[in-house]
């Protein structure tokens, strides 16, 4: 691919990345209830789900999930319902955690941060509508393009979401003793992040 469309590329999407979105959300709350790394590993999932809507994407599997309103809404209700049932679990832990427990491992981060990027179906949208206006028909298969193109974006998405995540997460280190506030703010940040799904 020519390296003036990469940069362009390279270049937007690192500016669509810095802007606050859902994705900064769930990593910033998950910095917020389980430290740094539960901030990173929750980028690093979301990063995952990212190149799993790209694959889709290549293989035309969400031009029909986009195609179909049925389809769409169950994905778009299940993964509100996801979110809802993270707001709920996080609001009722306790308020003094062990880092090590499978409630706050690397693991569940990154599972969460994937589960809730995949069952956004308007991440699919996007990545349809974002990534081929950067593909050029003439150089080779849109598809391997798409491929390239989504990798970058979601490296450049998890190194930037990351740092949101860690920074949440060494705010919430500093500030022990403020475990239940921070879990109550993570609660509702998911509960919100679930509104905005079914609403917008």
């Amino acid at each position: 691919m020519d390296p003036i469309t990469i940069f362009a590329f390279l270049s937007v999407g690192i500016l669509l990345n810095l802007t606050p979105g859902a994705d900064v959300l769930f990593a910033t709350a998950s910095g917020l209830s389980g430290g740094p790394r539960a901030g990173i590993a929750a980028a690093a999932g979301i990063s995952l789900g990212s190149l799993a809507h790209t694959v889709f994407a290549a293989l035309g599997l969400s031009a029909l999930l986009l195609a179909s309103p049925i389809a769409f809404e169950a994905v778009r209700w299940a993964g509100a319902a996801y979110l809802l049932w993270l707001a709920i679990k996080t609001w009722k832990s306790p308020a003094v955690r062990d880092g090590r427990s499978g409630e706050n491992s690397l693991y569940f981060a990154l599972k969460r941060g994937f589960l809730t990027n995949l069952l956004n179906p308007k991440v699919a949208l996007f990545i349809l509508a974002f990534l081929p206006q950067f593909a050029d028909p003439a150089i080779g298969p849109i598809w391997h393009q798409i491929l390239i193109l989504g990798v970058l974006f979601s490296l450049t998405g998890m190194i930037i979401t990351s740092i949101y995540g860690a920074a949440a997460g060494f705010f919430q280190s500093a500030l022990k003793r403020a475990a239940a506030p921070f879990n109550k703010l993570t609660a509702i940040i998911f509960g919100g992040l679930a509104i905005r799904l079914i609403w917008e």
